[in-house]
């Protein structure tokens, strides 16, 4: 649906967040399909009966593997935010979108199931003001400025639970310019307390997740 100064927000349906996610990010529910992302599951594991990617029930639940495929195919990068580090090192300008790595309870009707799940959720800036576009909300959550945006990330990674991933464009991810100092970034900030999620707990264990810059440069951002 358009909202808010024709804001994009594409609410929740099964388990399709991941989905969800990307088509609020790119601001369109053409983005992305669910089609497309099952054809990506398959690509990643073409040879096994049961996909490591996806719900076995086909509902959705993609991991972050598919994501930064589908990333990928749009000319964009997907970078795994050392949470160790302040966000206060981000270069926000240089930065399209941030999703959220988040736990979630499983619902049907109004039971609650003791299901291990995970939830994605898109950051982005719209119309000079950062918005939560979290599928699960009613209307978009606006967060403000970059200070509120900086204040809302330390609160979140503070959770050991949450996972921040960055999105931006491949000539942004070879040159490090989502950083302020890469230097800084590497060896002196001051680490935070918040302990760092392995990244198992948020992929299937039989496979190898690598943040790495991944694709050429296809995407203009506003």
């Amino acid at each position: 649906m358009k909202m808010n100064n024709d804001i994009y927000h594409e609410k929740q349906v099964r388990e399709l967040c991941a989905l969800h996610a990307l088509n609020n990010l790119f601001q369109s529910k053409d983005a992305f399909t669910k089609v497309e992302l099952d054809v990506i599951c398959h690509s990643l594991s073409p040879d096994n009966w049961i996909n490591p990617h996806k719900s076995v029930l086909g509902l959705g639940n993609y991991d972050i593997n598919v994501i930064m495929k589908a990333l990928q195919s749009r000319g964009c990068d997907t970078i795994w935010f050392d949470k160790r580090k302040d966000p206060s090192c981000l270069n926000f300008k240089n930065i399209c979108g941030y999703i959220l790595n988040v736990p979630s309870e499983y619902k049907i009707s109004f039971i609650t199931l003791p299901l291990r799940r995970r939830h994605w959720i898109t950051i982005r800036q719209l119309n000079g003001l950062f918005y939560n576009l979290d599928s699960k909300l009613d209307v978009p959550q606006v967060i403000g400025r970059e200070p509120d945006l900086l204040n809302y990330l330390k609160e979140e990674l503070d959770c050991r639970d949450k996972e921040l991933f960055l999105v931006v464009t491949n000539n942004i991810g070879k040159d490090q310019a989502w950083l302020k100092n890469q230097a800084t970034y590497s060896n002196n900030l001051q680490e935070r307390e918040a302990e760092i999620l392995q990244l198992k707990d948020i992929t299937s264990d039989e496979v190898n997740v690598t943040i790495n810059p991944l694709c050429n440069n296809k995407t203009e951002w506003s």
